[in-house]
């Protein structure tokens, strides 16, 4: 984060996560102060990422029909919380999430089914076709393809039918997909994987309200960027604490991870343990001082996670 992006010394802006937009950029999202519209910094490979943990951690609110709400509470959350929510805030998003049958049943916008390559497991989910590939970049996809688009009811029909007759789950932990970095594969072998998959999903017989897409499977790897021989960060940023500076070149932000080139090797922090916290400015050559767990074989990391 450079100039005019990132937070200052003036009042707390507290980051709430890794956004990916429409045309295929990342950026760290902010809670601005009150008064201040949110806004974005630019996580470009080979930048510098350089913060100082301020004073607390707080609830960021929640999003709702394209703008956030402020937590009313404002209320404090524990370092070691991996969601920047408190549960009244957490229990509202809940209500408006497409993933789960809370959702308006009476959403008027188009809704995709796709499939999602996360190494070792492929996984089936939904998303609003106007969000392009935003939310399989979300969630670190490293392949997907779109099968169908129509109605959000129709779409969780769809997404039922895979889960029960082909058995493809419809959410993958963060163990596996970190797994799955280690051990990328190349993009053939990915375009394989997904291609048997839809072609497992092709023989069944698709609900009415959704209507299915010539697929054609895209390659994420490029974009976050994942080397075909992975990403073997030898530590992970523990949960933090007021004073800690966190400093490092960015080399991969993928899901809700950064990996940050230091002193001590590449790191794994994951964004979800700085959401919330206020954050300012520190100089591009500090220390590295936030507390790190180092990672075990590779064998055995998802044990940690």
């Amino acid at each position: 984060m450079n100039g005019s992006e990132r937070p200052g010394s003036g009042p707390a802006w507290r980051p709430i996560g890794l956004r990916w937009t429409p045309d295929e950029q990342v950026a760290l999202e902010w809670d601005a102060p009150a008064g201040r519209a949110p806004r974005l910094s630019p996580l470009p490979a080979g930048g510098r990422l350089a913060v100082l943990v301020g004073a607390d951690r707080r609830c960021v609110g929640v999003r709702h029909a394209g703008r956030r709400i402020e937590c009313p509470l404002t209320a404090p959350l524990a370092p070691a919380a991996r969601r920047a929510q408190c549960e009244a805030c957490g229990a509202l998003a809940a209500t408006n999430s497409v993933a789960t049958d809370t959702s308006l049943l009476d959403d008027k916008r188009e809704y995709a089914v796709y499939l999602a390559h996360h190494g070792e497991l492929i996984k089936v989910g939904i998303s609003r076709t106007e969000r392009g590939s935003a939310r399989l970049l979300e969630q670190g996809a490293l392949a997907s393809v779109v099968l169908s688009t129509g109605s959000l009811p129709a779409a969780r029909r769809v997404e039922r039918l895979l889960g029960a007759a082909l058995g493809l789950p419809d959410r993958v932990s963060s163990s596996r997909k970190r797994r799955a970095r280690a051990r990328p594969g190349t993009p053939a072998g990915r375009e394989a994987a997904v291609a048997a998959a839809i072609g497992d999903c092709q023989g069944l017989n698709w609900p009415p309200g959704q209507a299915r897409r010539t697929p054609v499977i895209t390659d994420h790897a490029h974009l976050y960027p994942l080397p075909e021989d992975g990403l073997r960060p030898v530590a992970a940023v523990r949960p933090l604490a007021p004073g800690q500076q966190l400093a490092g070149t960015i080399v991969s932000r993928i899901g809700s991870d950064l990996y940050l080139a230091t002193d001590a090797g590449t790191v794994l922090l994951d964004v979800r343990l700085l959401a919330g916290w206020q954050l300012l400015r520190c100089a591009p050559d500090a220390d590295f001082t936030a507390p790190l767990q180092l990672l075990p074989a590779e064998s055995q990391q998802d044990q940690l996670f």
